[in-house]
């Protein structure tokens, strides 16, 4: 696969479809249901936009990860919750309502946050000397259009034909996952010592993805929380958008070392994600 072919039409046009698709299940009730249950709202966007990243720092020292790599994995954290985390909070007999609701509302935040984070991540990592810039109006501009006007589409769609939208489902899934996988496929072949990469930043992404987890379960759990909602945390904390750490590492910063740690972590977020709906999926209401 030509390596120009997979940054300038693959990447965008596969987050396009997944942001699509997540829009196409988002309604203007899931932005304002914060208003009506403000604390495991607020408590959710904190672990992920505060302590997620806070962790993904403690992680890149702790692992003494090279700076491309740390750097990487601090991407990965900036980056907001997916489809993936709502569909499987909904498996695991989570609420979905909030999972779906901090997803929205982290992905509209993030736009601002990601440029802001990455930069100083690269700077602290990196160095001045080895860092890639990372233009925040261009990158601002840039996410909007894979992001929030896919979402924004989506939404659209879904309330102006809810009946297309039930129809269209199943495709974009479907085509979500096969673009996932293509999109890991050819990060995975561009690099060179793959092995020794995923060695190096394989430990420190599953780590942070178990982590998030237990953060998010145990946050919940200290603010009592009810358990649907301590299942929700864990999963929106524990389960990154994967694709969009992708999309930026490879498409805006043509760096295939940036994107391991995001490889490595999308594929095991599916083997986390399939215990806690296996753990869960059998609870009574």
């Amino acid at each position: 696969m030509s390596p120009d072919l997979l940054k300038s039409v693959l990447l965008p046009l596969a987050l396009i479809i997944i942001m699509f698709g997540m829009g196409m299940t988002l309604k203007v009730a899931d932005f304002t249901r914060v208003l009506f249950s403000p604390k495991a709202t607020l408590l959710g966007l904190g672990c992920q936009l505060l302590a997620l990243p806070l962790i993904a720092w403690g992680l890149a020292h702790l692992f003494q990860l090279p700076g491309d790599l740390a750097a990487g994995l601090m991407l990965l954290a900036a980056c907001p919750g997916g489809p993936t985390s709502n569909i499987i909070t909904h498996l695991s007999k989570g609420d979905t309502a909030l999972s779906v609701t901090l997803t929205a509302i982290a992905s509209v935040i993030t736009v601002f946050t990601i440029p802001l984070l990455v930069s100083f991540s690269m700077d602290h990592f990196m160095g001045a000397g080895q860092a890639i810039t990372l233009p925040f109006g261009k990158t601002f501009l840039q996410l909007m259009v894979v992001t929030l006007l896919p979402v924004g589409l989506g939404m659209w769609v879904h309330h102006a034909r809810p009946h297309l939208t039930q129809r269209l489902a199943g495709t974009v899934n479907a085509l979500s996952v096969g673009f996932l996988a293509l999109i890991i496929l050819a990060a995975v072949f561009s690099e060179k010592n793959l092995g020794a990469q995923i060695v190096a930043g394989g430990p420190a992404a599953v780590t942070l993805n178990l982590c998030g987890m237990l953060v998010g379960y145990a946050l919940a759990t200290g603010f009592r929380l009810p358990q649907p909602q301590r299942v929700t945390l864990s999963i929106e904390v524990g389960i990154q958008n994967g694709t969009l750490a992708l999309a930026i590492a490879l498409g805006l910063l043509d760096s295939p070392r940036l994107a391991i740690p995001a490889v490595v972590y999308s594929l095991f977020m599916f083997l986390s994600g399939t215990f806690m709906i296996l753990r869960f999926s059998r609870r009574r209401a």
